[in-house]
């Protein structure tokens, strides 16, 4: 395998067999609580959890985050999250997809709309390549080798200082993005990848072009300290270990951005692991809750643990609807049923 294989493949390994998950701060969403109904007026079976996402509709608000690619092993598992995808009409991200630009004969590990020709479909790249000979061209791949309904550009300074050979020339990127976004066909949404994207941080994403925001924000498994488990020297190991617990929490960047920005598509992401925080996360103000740790796991597994997964994230989602009485979504919004601990 190549460098950036082998890279790929300690990912997978570190984050599923290793303890990579933030410690000294959590995502957040503990400090806020669900005012019980206790008579809903509903029909349990009536709770609609439909909704659209960049013009495209789903069955429930939830996206498979990016993860993985350019393994065989990564291929089973995108292969997987695929067809869970839509059997269920979920949103689905892939990880970066630097190494099938740079090596197309691992593509097809990320090739995944003929097993879902109806999902909303996003394409993955890190923002920093636009400063190491990425472009137009570049990105046009990446969307076509997944006939992506829209771009992901990953920001990820952190990783990329505490990562062996990172790329660490942010400098100029605003606009590099700005004059993508004016070029490109499909929406760009940016993306951090578990330290969170600040109010003040959307405001210069979004006038730089971008369709939408996933903040990605800290209490979920820390980069940081996936790099320090495979350092090649004492200085990364460190800095993995110090920075292990930076960021913002995921439930502050929602409800700060939303504060600021009514309108804008918002992704919560970052240590989302189950339904009554994906619920939480859409009162807050986000319009779909990213997980990717459950759905890596269950997807490790086997296809029947991922139905399992997605049923018990639906039941947890549709049980706070229903218990706090709520038919849909939109609702849920605009109950104010949530809220925040003193």
């Amino acid at each position: 395998m190549s460098s950036t294989q082998t890279r790929k493949a300690d990912h997978l390994r570190i984050c599923l067999e290793e303890d990579v998950q933030f410690r000294q701060m959590t995502n957040g969403f503990e400090r806020y609580r669900f005012t019980h109904c206790c008579l809903p007026e509903l029909d349990f079976n009536d709770i609609d959890l439909t909704t659209t996402f960049l013009g495209k509709s789903l069955n429930a608000p939830l996206l498979i985050s990016s993860m993985t690619g350019g393994t065989e092993r990564a291929k089973t598992i995108n292969y997987r999250l695929a067809e869970i995808a839509q059997t269920y009409k979920l949103a689905m991200g892939v990880g970066s997809q630097r190494i099938a630009v740079e090596k197309p004969e691992v593509a097809d590990t990320f090739a995944v709309r003929s097993l879902a020709p109806d999902i909303l479909l996003f394409a993955n790249l890190g923002a920093v390549q636009l400063n190491y000979t990425y472009g137009l061209e570049e990105c046009l791949q990446a969307i076509a080798i997944l006939e992506a309904d829209a771009l992901i550009l990953h920001l990820n300074p952190l990783q990329e200082c505490v990562q062996a050979k990172g790329d660490t020339n942010f400098k100029g990127l605003l606009d590099k993005i700005n004059l993508l976004c004016s070029k490109l066909s499909v929406p760009v949404i940016a993306k951090e990848v578990g330290n969170g994207i600040s109010a003040k941080m959307a405001q210069q994403l979004i006038e730089a072009g971008v369709s939408a925001i996933d903040v990605a924000g800290a209490g979920g498994t820390s980069w940081a300290k996936v790099e320090s488990e495979r350092a090649e020297n004492f200085l990364q190991q460190e800095l993995g270990r110090t920075f292990a617990d930076w960021g913002i929490p995921t439930a502050e960047c929602i409800a700060d951005i939303r504060s600021h920005y009514p309108t804008v598509p918002l992704i919560a992401s970052g240590g989302l692991r189950n339904g009554l925080e994906a619920a939480k996360a859409i009162a807050l103000g986000a319009d779909l809750a990213g997980l990717a740790l459950p759905f890596l796991q269950a997807a490790s597994q086997s296809k029947e643990s991922l139905h399992e997964t997605v049923q018990l994230l639906i039941a947890q989602i549709t049980t706070v609807l229903f218990c706090t009485g709520n038919a849909n979504l939109a609702s849920l919004k605009q109950s104010h049923v949530l809220q925040k601990l003193a």
